[in-house]
């Protein structure tokens, strides 16, 4: 029974000492800044990241002493999963709670945004509305401004294509206006005369009309292939098209007619339509403007077309590489293998 005691007196002993060392290593944590002497440090948190990689990158850059420590009191004040996203201003002298009611509840000194290749002037005035950067209707009005286009020498009816795919650092309005949105859309049409530049033949900007094939040709090669090496190859089967007034007969062409109300599927009764300025199942040449925002890939292809006898392409498999066709039977044929392909994808799903 004395051993027995003795025993449960150790145990207390060990787990009141315990106790007492925990509270002494979390006391001093809170307590303790990384640097004594702290230094300004600016930090990004992606959107979507999670809080042990923020955490990570906190400790790595010297603004915290302990990732894992900082996240248990995130989980002990219940805010690990409020994190915003952006560019923040810290200190690495700053205490952990600090630090940490800056990353949740501070205003971020820019916000981090990815604009991917492929998107229409209304798809990134809802990527960027959606994240509180600007207004949709103020973006829509920008964007269609002849004032705005004129100043940045945008020679359509509307900013498309020239609204650069990039990740941007913006700065962030309690109240986003039309001041936002245009400066917003600014940045990126100034970011893709920029991107443009080196790529123009002898380094100068092409005339106005070169300007427009250019640009509507890259974008159209932006929506049908993903793969860079194909593009090229796919901008000199539209180069040949239209050397035999040939009809395009590109499919996103005709989408991006439809608007924002296209619901996906793609039907007869769309390719039929005349009134669409966009069918190039209907309507000869090039449409009459860009139809997404496009990268660096596509706008080489479109100013250096492939040399070659191909008319026709389908893709093999969905989302993958393309079959090119001279001829509009073995087009026919390669089509009905893609068809092939897809009912075999879609049984073995």
């Amino acid at each position: 029974m004395k051993t027995l005691l003795r025993l449960l007196g150790l145990l207390l002993l060990l787990a009141l000492a315990g106790g007492g060392w925990l509270a002494y290593e979390a006391h001093t944590f809170l307590n303790t800044p990384a640097q004594s002497e702290g230094q300004d440090v600016f930090f990004d948190v992606p959107p979507g990241a999670r809080f042990a990689q923020v955490a990570a990158g906190l400790e790595q850059k010297g603004i915290i002493t302990d990732a894992r420590r900082f996240a248990l009191l995130a989980r002990y004040k219940e805010w690990d999963s409020r994190l915003q996203a952006g560019r923040f201003a810290l200190n690495s002298g700053w205490l952990p709670e600090k630090v940490l009611d800056t990353l949740v509840n501070g205003q971020p000194v820019l916000f981090r945004i990815t604009v991917p290749e492929g998107l229409t002037w209304w798809q990134t005035g809802k990527l960027l509305e959606e994240a509180g950067l600007v207004r949709f209707d103020d973006f829509r009005q920008v964007v269609t401004d002849p004032a705005f286009l004129r100043h940045y020498g945008i020679p359509f009816a509307t900013a498309e294509g020239f609204l650069m795919p990039d990740t941007y650092l913006l700065k962030k309005a309690d109240e986003p206006d039309m001041a936002q949105a245009r400066s917003v859309a600014g940045r990126m049409v100034d970011n893709f005369w920029r991107k443009a530049a080196p790529v123009w033949p002898d380094g100068r900007k092409p005339a106005v009309d070169q300007l427009k094939t250019w640009m509507i040709l890259a974008s159209v090669v932006e929506k049908e292939t993903g793969i860079d090496a194909e593009r090229p190859r796919v901008a000199g089967v539209y180069q040949n098209r239209l050397a035999r007034n040939m009809i395009l007969q590109a499919d996103p062409t005709v989408i991006y007619g439809l608007g924002p109300g296209f619901d996906g599927n793609l039907r007869r009764n769309h390719l039929d339509d005349p009134n669409n300025l966009y069918n190039t199942y209907q309507r000869p040449g090039l449409p009459p403007g860009p139809i997404c925002s496009f990268g660096m890939a596509a706008l080489k292809a479109a100013i250096n077309p492939e040399k070659h006898d191909f008319l026709y392409f389908v893709a093999v498999t969905d989302g993958g590489e393309h079959a090119f066709s001279t001829n509009l039977a073995d087009h026919n044929k390669a089509v009905r293998q893609y068809l092939q392909n897809r009912r075999k994808a879609q049984q073995s799903r």
